[in-house]
């Protein structure tokens, strides 16, 4: 955070002084009992309903206290403790985002999407951060809560900072948005996810519609040109500059002759009547996508297509992410358990298509979650895609994936099909199958833990 004297801060935020000195600066800001204090010269933003610990913030001070408590509480600080009491403690939070975001004039880059936002993200940190000094966020923690600290972790150096916008309910990313105020936004695609908190489909494109409004004025919009959700999202009130990337010929960054390479994707990259041979590390169309949304991106904050194209060469795929790995009995693990959710389960089947062709396929699927009402619908959609593929084994883990396994055998999958609650078991099912000529991928949620670790012991061959 790019320090700020506490009396700047007393006349920007209309602060009075209750307790204590305004002669220092803070170095840090959270929003008390919503981030750990674990730093002095922090400032903290505290609620009227917050219950204050009084000798914890004295013992990380120099503390400042941002407060609309009544005065005869904040007057119970101690000596390292300094007291601005504010009209109201929200107000003087937005206060403060504005005045700090204003603070910097550089690239902000913002990105929302079902999937690739987090690839796309770390492909734009890569390349940005060979020439600039960037601030990004953190892997995939995209969290509302996560947007003060990673806003305020921009400073003077900072040349150029890359977001990713989590959803979890509508408002979310026009809450970070407001936070943000990004120069530059990304929509990789909209698939479904997250209907729980956003109700249907329907609400979920418009939550995630939410960043076209919150993109700096004069800003630009880079959004994937073939994705149907996408196209019914209005863009008439957008007056910045509109970007579209894909592989039909209304895209500015268009991709063709794609093939799959070792480790990775080939393909010519046309845009604006110069044609560039690009490698992208990662396998599937998809990583294709999201690699044209990066270099638009890259393109945008002021770097050369060609520093763009270098830059993704050496990119290193995250984990978990599709990531191929020999296993048990020489087998190919693909390791898919990152997120789960209709559209990356499709984009993973599209990969095995390929990579499966001369392989026995062993698919093993988890539980899709937050589908809400569509829970069943969703999961048998998926049960037709992989009935319509060679598939030699089926494995689907949980209750809801029962109902994959249940419609891939009603649409007539030529796969032996076998279903558990758990992991437990799906080993000694699987030991006598796993072979050098066969090929396992395995998909499930993140927030299970027994699935990444059954993953991890599928790529442990010794």
């Amino acid at each position: 955070m790019q320090p700020i004297s506490v009396q700047k801060l007393r006349n920007v935020l209309q602060g009075k002084l209750i307790h204590g000195s305004d002669q220092w600066s803070v170095q840090h800001a959270i929003y008390y009992n919503r981030h750990d204090l674990t730093k002095s010269h922090t400032l903290l933003f505290v609620s009227r309903s917050d219950q204050i610990n009084w000798q914890e913030i004295d013992r990380k001070g120099p503390s400042l206290i941002i407060s609309d408590k009544p005065s005869t509480e904040l007057k119970n600080a101690l000596d390292n403790t300094t007291v601005l009491q504010v009209k109201s403690v929200t107000q003087a939070y937005w206060t403060f985002i504005e005045y700090y975001r204003s603070l910097f004039d550089i690239p902000v880059v913002a990105l929302t999407g079902t999937c690739g936002k987090t690839t796309t993200k770390e492909m734009l940190k890569h390349i940005a951060s060979k020439h600039w000094q960037v601030q990004a966020s953190v892997s995939s923690k995209n969290e509302p809560r996560q947007s003060l600290p990673y806003l305020t972790g921009i400073e003077e150096k900072t040349q150029a900072a890359i977001f990713e916008l989590g959803l979890g309910n509508t408002g979310n990313i026009k809450h970070q948005c407001m936070i943000y105020q990004p120069t530059i936004g990304i929509i990789t695609n909209i698939g479904v996810h997250h209907l729980d908190g956003c109700l249907n489909l329907e609400g979920y494109i418009k939550a995630k519609a939410e960043i076209v409004e919150g993109i700096k004025e004069d800003g630009t919009l880079i959004i994937n040109a073939d994705d149907d959700n996408i196209k019914t999202i209005s863009l008439k009130r957008f007056k910045g500059k509109i970007i579209k990337f894909g592989l039909q010929d209304s895209a500015d960054y268009k991709a063709s002759k794609i093939q799959f390479a070792n480790t990775g994707m080939k393909f010519v990259l046309e845009f604006a009547e110069t044609t560039y041979n690009v490698f992208v590390p990662g396998y599937g169309e998809h990583q294709v996508y999201n690699a044209l949304a990066a270099i638009a991106a890259c393109h945008e904050m002021g770097l050369t297509i060609r520093q763009a194209i270098s830059g993704l060469r050496n990119f290193k795929p995250m984990a978990r992410h599709l990531e191929f790995t020999t296993g048990l009995g020489d087998s190919t693990i693909i390791d898919d358990t990152w997120t789960n959710n209709p559209t990356s389960v499709e984009a993973a089947l599209k990969v095995l298509d390929t990579v499966g062709k001369e392989k026995k396929v062993i698919l093993i699927l988890g539980d899709i979650k937050r589908l809400g009402n569509f829970e069943e619908k969703y999961h048998r959609e998926i049960g037709s895609m992989v009935a319509e593929r060679k598939i030699d084994t089926l494995i689907t883990i949980g209750k809801r994936a029962e109902k994959i396994a249940d419609q891939a055998q009603k649409d007539g999958t030529n796969a032996e099909v076998h279903t558990f609650k758990e992991v437990a078991g799906v080993l000694e099912l699987l030991k006598p199958k796993l072979d050098a000529d066969t090929i396992v991928l395995i998909k499930g949620p993140m927030s299970s833990r027994s699935m990444i670790e059954f993953a991890n012991t599928l790529k442990n061959s010794l």
